[in-house]
């Protein structure tokens, strides 16, 4: 049975391998390791492995794994739907915040985080497939929304989140990602410089079309037990 840290060798390996396929700078995707659902244990060997960006969804869940890695200098990111009643510990506890999808969201964080930490990073999440399951803004309602979010104290507008509906073809794979890096170019912002977009099945398409954050799961810590 391979382990972690075999894993997260091979993952690197063939973030890499699309970083050179496509003439990027080797190094200019980060790798963020999805472990929802995994327990502590399975953090800490792939911390100690080398790995130190890590996403969560649920936020309880990530709260109690942060009490038992608190030794670890772990960067945390927040990648699942936000209640508005879950905002002041997102605030309080995380680095990153991938989802937001609304001005009222955004302003609870800004207002919420503590004054002695420093600015929250915040993605934008674009629903770039339109899909009624999935949330975040249509592409549409991006411009406005990094106008309104750019002013807001204690935070930091990175970029945007995008997971499109799954295809197979490497093509299909690149097309939503496209569209969404040429809207963002679009907009003229220099501090936009993140694009978190691009998993396990389409990795590669993801890093051809910009992406700078892949969010990898099932690859690195198997499949998840949802029991």
């Amino acid at each position: 049975m391979t382990t972690i840290a075999q894993r997260l060798k091979q993952i690197r390996s063939q973030i890499n391998d699309a970083e050179l396929a496509c003439n990027r700078q080797p190094g200019s995707v980060l790798l963020l390791a999805v472990s929802k659902t995994k327990p502590a244990e399975d953090i800490a060997a792939a911390y100690q492995a080398g790995q130190r960006h890590f996403g969560e969804n649920y936020l309880q869940e990530a709260l109690r794994k942060q009490l038992e890695l608190g030794a670890y200098d772990i960067t945390w990111h927040f990648i699942g739907p936000i209640q508005s009643n879950k905002t002041k510990p997102l605030a309080m506890h995380f680095d990153w915040v991938h989802s937001v999808d609304s001005l009222k969201i955004a302003e609870r964080l800004s207002a919420q985080r503590p004054a002695h930490l420093p600015p929250l990073n915040i993605c934008l999440q674009v629903n770039i497939s339109d899909e009624p399951s999935k949330s975040g803004i249509t592409l549409a309602e991006l411009p406005q929304l990094c106008e309104q979010v750019a002013k807001l104290p204690n935070l930091n507008l990175r970029g945007v989140m995008a997971i499109p509906a799954p295809q197979q073809d490497f093509e299909q794979q690149r097309q939503p990602y496209k569209i969404l890096h040429q809207a963002v170019v679009e907009l003229h912002r220099p501090e936009l410089d993140t694009f978190s977009f691009g998993m396990t099945g389409d990795l590669k398409a993801a890093i051809v079309e910009g992406s700078t954050i892949v969010r990898i799961g099932t690859a690195l810590f198997g499949e998840r037990n949802y029991a």
